[in-house]
């Protein structure tokens, strides 16, 4: 017989387990407390439209992601840049490229800096020394904001090089994210690999991957909340759902943020799973625009010193605006979310400055990411107990709470259960 395996939750850390679970012989349960697939990476209707819970991109460097949705059979669903290329607006009318060249890192960035017209050649310079510096930072014990000003960069350099592609990369603002953090961004992404930092996106709804993955595996059971989680005398794993049922498995794994794990387990320190207290989460909103201007012929554009961080085309008449670490805008009312995105682009979009907006529709994501403070030990999939493991973009995979860190951390969950010794997921 096959070991029955349990996952609870049904994002793509879970997904990502439990695929890796069926392939090597699991009889695999998902339980999944939302009526939709994907958890923070999902989609849904919004007045006949089919949306996406937050604008997910993905860089060329998110391997283990592009992997997982190759093996789904929806390398087709994936859009990825030939090279780093990015239009850059701002209010005063000024449009500028970054695109990278076919040089090797980190010299690919140099032509794309000469020819950025946002900065001034001091804030150039600036930019320049603070990469040359970059893995230093990792040893920096404090915030990236911090160390900028330690090395004295202009405000132009914050507003038009840091702030755009490092507040969106971790959701949260310079002063907020780690050090450590900013600097394996840089380091992944732009200084290693002159190709890491090629932009990637869905062009499909998300909830399509996630349904693929779902159809692959045994039993997906969906508005199925689980209540509490409890190892037995004899190893297996008692899940007992909200509705009093209670199942009896050969292993689980869960792959839910850390709120919701610290309720199900209880106690996270009588199962080796360090506090679960010190994660803040950062919120993404995404405003929905549908405009009577057809098609602008533009992939994604960053806005320069707004709080629109990024502002995608996904389709003709159709764009979303991007709002990461959102915490200003979390709470605005639909109207007044939706009259500031609006200003913003019609301001610095070229082709919209006449337009009229024909539809708009807003999407709040509270708890978008989780950030650990400072001082706090992420988890890794490991517990005190090998039948026992836990998944989540949020843990210690060596990435920030991405795409990316849910897959791995599922894989890695995965993997734990199967090379313990007492889990044997191998069909007679």
């Amino acid at each position: 017989m096959a070991e029955r395996v349990g996952v609870i939750g049904a994002g793509l850390a879970g997904l990502a387990a439990a695929l890796d679970l069926t392939h090597a012989g699991c009889q695999v349960t998902v339980f999944e407390r939302s009526r939709l697939l994907g958890g923070r990476a999902t989609s849904f209707k919004v007045a006949g439209h089919e949306v996406d819970n937050g604008q997910h991109v993905f860089l060329a460097c998110c391997t283990e992601f592009i992997d997982f949705v190759k093996r789904l059979g929806m390398e087709h669903a994936l859009r990825l840049q030939d090279r780093f290329d990015v239009l850059m607006l701002s209010r005063r009318g000024k449009a500028s490229r970054l695109r990278t060249s076919g040089l090797p890192a980190p010299w690919h960035l140099l032509t794309a800096f000469l020819g950025y017209r946002h900065m001034g050649w001091g804030a150039k310079l600036d930019v320049a020394r603070a990469l040359a510096c970059v893995r230093e930072t990792r040893r920096f014990d404090g915030t990236f904001a911090e160390w900028l000003a330690r090395l004295g960069q202009r405000e132009t350099a914050v507003t038009a090089f840091w702030q755009p592609f490092l507040v969106p990369a971790l959701n949260a603002p310079l002063d907020q994210m780690r050090a450590s953090d900013a600097a394996f961004v840089l380091l992944t992404a732009f200084l290693e690999d002159a190709g890491a930092a090629r932009l990637g996106y869905c062009t499909v709804p998300l909830a399509r991957i996630a349904e693929a993955a779902a159809q692959r595996v045994d039993q997906v059971r969906l508005a199925t909340p689980v209540a509490g989680v409890e190892v037995r005398a004899d190893g297996r794993v008692a899940v007992r759902l909200a509705g009093g049922e209670r199942e009896v498995l050969d292993a689980v794994v869960v792959a839910v943020p850390p709120p919701q794990l610290a309720s199900l387990l209880v106690r996270a320190e009588s199962y080796g799973v360090p506090p679960l207290d010190g994660y803040r989460p950062h919120p993404i909103v995404d405003v929905h625009l549908w405009h009577d201007r057809g098609a602008l012929r533009f992939d994604l554009a960053a806005l320069l010193d707004s709080p629109v961080q990024w502002v995608f085309e996904k389709a003709p008449g159709y764009l979303c605006c991007s709002l990461s670490a959102a915490d200003g805008f979390i709470h605005r009312s639909t109207e007044d979310a939706v009259r500031v995105c609006w200003e913003e682009v019609r301001a610095t979009v070229p082709g919209l400055r006449d337009a009229r907006l024909v539809e708009a529709h807003v999407t709040r994501h509270p708890n978008a990411t989780f950030i650990a403070r400072p001082g706090v030990q992420r988890p890794g999939p490991g517990t005190r107990f090998p039948r026992l493991s836990i998944a989540g973009s949020w843990t210690d995979t060596g990435w920030p709470d991405t795409l990316e860190s849910a897959v791995r951390s599922g894989r890695a969950a995965a993997r734990h259960l199967l090379d313990a010794p007492v889990v044997q997921c191998l069909t007679s």
